[in-house]
């Protein structure tokens, strides 16, 4: 992953910073994700890591102000409804709907213009494919924590996003369970050619994504 793909491949962020009521909250940042590939960017609690990722996605609170460019395969985000971005993103906490089974939460992923048996079809393969066969039934209250965040990954994968953003969705895991769902996360986005940015303050994970690390730096 280099800064010199063109813009029609990835993620692309150019001297892109946020505004608090016109006080900067970092220096302005510029990186290129490849398809495939993972970028992660560091800072303490506090020091905007979260309110960049909205920005990527289109839900940046009003109170925010965004500069600079970001484009995801060559297709400028400025102006594009966050549901129309095709960015997906996880979580600390996995957000499950609980009034829905598991497999009626992953069907919230997937196209409303699929037939029902190509629907069921897509969740019963992505369930096998996380060791998770005959679950759709289940209710999301019955899963471990590491099983309710391959629920959530699978979720957010179903929607076939161009780029999935990571909100620290590690974080509440044990070490064990850490570790195992990471290489979940990151062997599942790279199968599929989606470029991942991860936001985190805890170096092993920046290490486990493997690529381009920055430090937001204040100004």
């Amino acid at each position: 992953m280099s800064g010199s793909l063109p813009d029609s491949e990835g993620l692309v962020l150019r001297e892109v910073g946020v505004t608090l009521r016109g006080a900067p909250l970092f220096a302005p940042i510029s990186l290129t994700v490849a398809p495939g590939g993972t970028a992660t960017i560091m800072g303490p609690s506090g020091s905007g890591k979260s309110t960049l990722l909205s920005a990527i996605c289109g839900t940046l609170d009003p109170v925010f102000a965004l500069s600079g460019a970001v484009s995801l395969n060559g297709r400028a985000l400025a102006g594009i409804p966050a549901q129309n971005r095709r960015t997906g993103i996880l979580f600390q906490d996995d957000l499950l709907f609980p009034h829905l089974s598991v497999g009626d939460n992953l069907a919230f992923g997937l196209s409303a213009d699929l037939p029902s048996t190509e629907r069921r079809a897509r969740i019963d393969a992505a369930l096998s494919e996380a060791g998770l066969t005959g679950f759709a039934g289940r209710d999301p209250a019955t899963l471990s924590g590491g099983q309710r965040a391959r629920v959530a990954c699978l979720r957010a994968l179903l929607a076939e996003p161009e780029a999935l953003l990571l909100d620290e969705p590690f974080s509440k895991l044990d070490a064990n369970l850490r570790a195992r769902f990471r290489q979940f996360v990151f062997e599942h986005a790279a199968g599929r050619g989606i470029p991942v940015l991860l936001v985190t303050h805890d170096p092993e994970d920046a290490a486990s994504a493997g690529g381009q690390v920055i430090m937001l730096r204040e100004i």
